[in-house]
């Protein structure tokens, strides 16, 4: 099965983009997480970012370590690094 999202985090099915109305007042944070060392690691982490509310966009870089999130607001740290802890890494902060 393949994948729909596209490596800039849009989905490539031709459906309505409905996170421009909110671009204005986006936020794009940068976090770093260990752990991480291939495509399933990348699959996985960006599956449990998008699920929290107000995420907008998920792009992970597993070489980086990065993992940089647009969301509708103010990010909740606590919540990113709940979920990415419970999916097996370690999200060890806002990236510099």
């Amino acid at each position: 099965m393949s994948d729909c999202c596209t490596p800039d985090g849009s989905c490539s099915t031709g459906g309505t983009q409905s996170a421009t109305a909110t671009a204005a007042d986006s936020v794009s944070t940068v976090y770093t997480v260990t752990g991480m060392t291939c495509g399933h690691c990348k699959s996985t982490v960006t599956k449990a970012v998008s699920e929290i509310d107000g995420v907008l966009g998920v792009e992970v870089d597993v070489d980086a370590g990065r993992v940089a999130v647009t969301t509708s607001g103010e990010p909740d740290d606590a919540a990113f690094a709940k979920v990415v802890d419970e999916a097996g890494y370690e999200l060890t902060g806002r990236a510099l």
